[in-house]
């Protein structure tokens, strides 16, 4: 069949070759999810993520057997130091009871402008050898920003793995759905999906949020398949924070607002989340790092078409739960001055203008945002699985500037203190870049924050 097609279209038809690669690569990750054969004591599903302090990196990788050691050895030249960590068991809640060992080390103290080489496991069966890159104090960084990706029809996943095998990655931003689903055929298609991100994730830290996609058995398998630090050290996959350069990036549960049975999670979440911008708008630390970012997985703003969450302008995440409109996030994130919000869940891309309750601002310029008044707000959920993609209707709300249903993903480069960039790279075809915003503030503080606000009041 390829060689019928590379036939009719001609071998130099980039769209095809894409095309067929593609489907390979998703006939093999069928079969990966169904069968695997590797020893019972074997590191596998390598993935790293970023730790309590900007020094840090978390290695977290699976065996189906428990092991006398969970370490890794690590090293510029050669892997002369060793940092040690520990396994805790993991019970698949399917049919049938799978359970495997979940190891977690912590290595500290990593220099700046360095690159490591690692393994991980233990002396009865060692990982193949990764590396990875600290980058240097004041450079720029640039992150793939996705969600939504599958084992299946994984749209993203080549030209993710080119771009993180080529340097051109500092960390993945994943907003919720993962593998679609982490739980499926009593975890194997998990299993499948981790070993098929290792190319990414085992190079760079791969930070998430979680999704509607992840709520079987109570969120477990995400819960303990990924390892993210809150600045207390304490794992909190479901909200948590990271410094990153010029930018203090908070992950949190948008999912807890659409499920009556987690509403309950909702007022410590929130707390948590006020608690965490009040500290990141302490003027020495506003000052170091000007730009707020969230992420997660529904989005407060979208216009896709036939979809619930688009035609309901009260979202419960963006205007709050019940009569009272309690934790309400959009007037929360818009007092403590966030720039930017990723989400998911629409498999699509739509990026709006500066927006506060359907309100817009700065609608001048569509690819420069020069000292917006509002929060800007990113929809990239379109990474690529087997539900395809949702489309949109004709009429474009005023408040949304670009929108397509293309499958890819955003690449966020963290410019500088007073710069970001945002690109959408579409992998439907051949990857391109087919949008494009740069945000330029003159002041650490958006002059839509209630910190500006008060000085000028």
């Amino acid at each position: 069949m390829c060689i019928a097609m590379l036939r009719r279209f001609g071998p130099h038809s980039s769209r095809w070759i894409f095309v067929i690669f593609t489907l390979i690569f998703n006939l093999i990750a069928i079969g990966g999810a169904r069968k695997f054969q590797i020893s019972r004591k074997q590191p596998n599903q390598v993935h790293l993520s970023y730790g309590a302090t900007e020094t840090e990196r978390v290695v977290t990788w699976v065996t189906l057997d428990k092991t006398k050691e969970s370490a890794v050895e690590y090293g510029v030249s050669t892997r002369d130091a060793k940092a040690s960590g520990y396994a805790s068991s993991f019970v698949d809640g399917g049919p049938k009871k799978r359970s495997m060992y979940i190891h977690r080390v912590v290595i500290r103290g990593l220099t700046h402008g360095v690159t490591y080489r690692y393994r991980c496991g233990s002396a009865e069966s060692w990982s193949p050898e990764f590396t990875f890159k600290m980058p240097r104090v004041g450079d720029s960084l640039t992150l793939a920003v996705y969600g939504d990706l599958g084992t299946v029809n994984a749209q993203s996943l080549p030209a993710l793995k080119s771009e993180t095998q080529g340097g051109q990655l500092d960390a993945v931003l994943h907003l919720g759905d993962f593998a679609y689903d982490l739980d499926s055929k009593d975890g194997y298609v998990g299993d499948a999906f981790m070993r098929q991100i290792e190319p990414i994730s085992a190079y760079v830290p791969y930070m998430t949020a979680v999704g509607n996609h992840e709520r079987k058995y109570n969120y477990s398998h995400y819960a303990s398949r990924f390892t993210m630090l809150q600045q207390s050290g304490k794992i909190n996959n479901f909200f948590y924070s990271f410094n990153l350069g010029p930018a203090h990036i908070i992950s949190f549960a948008s999912d807890y607002y659409l499920r009556k049975s987690t509403h309950a999670q909702v007022p410590n979440q929130f707390h948590w989340l006020e608690a965490d911008l009040q500290e990141a708008n302490l003027p020495e630390n506003r000052n170091m790092r000007p730009w707020i970012i969230t992420m997660s997985h529904h989005p407060m703003y979208c216009s896709n078409k036939g979809e619930r969450d688009c035609n309901l302008i009260d979202s419960l995440v963006r205007t709050g739960l019940g009569s009272k409109k309690k934790y309400a996030l959009e007037k929360l994130f818009r007092k403590y001055g966030v720039d930017l919000q990723f989400t998911g869940h629409q498999h699509s891309y739509e990026r709006t203008w500066p927006i506060f309750n359907y309100t817009v601002y700065d609608n001048d310029c569509l690819e420069w945002y020069h000292n917006p008044e509002a929060p800007v707000h990113i929809v990239a959920g379109a990474a690529g699985n087997d539900e395809k993609l949702k489309k949109f209707p004709s009429y474009q709300p005023p408040w949304s500037a670009v929108r397509m249903a293309e499958y890819g993903f955003c690449k966020l480069r963290l410019l500088n203190r007073t710069h970001i960039n945002l690109e959408y790279i579409t992998t439907s075809q051949a990857p391109e870049v087919v949008d494009h915003l740069t945000i330029e503030k003159d002041d650490p503080y958006p002059c839509f924050s209630k910190y500006r606000m008060n000085e000028s009041s």
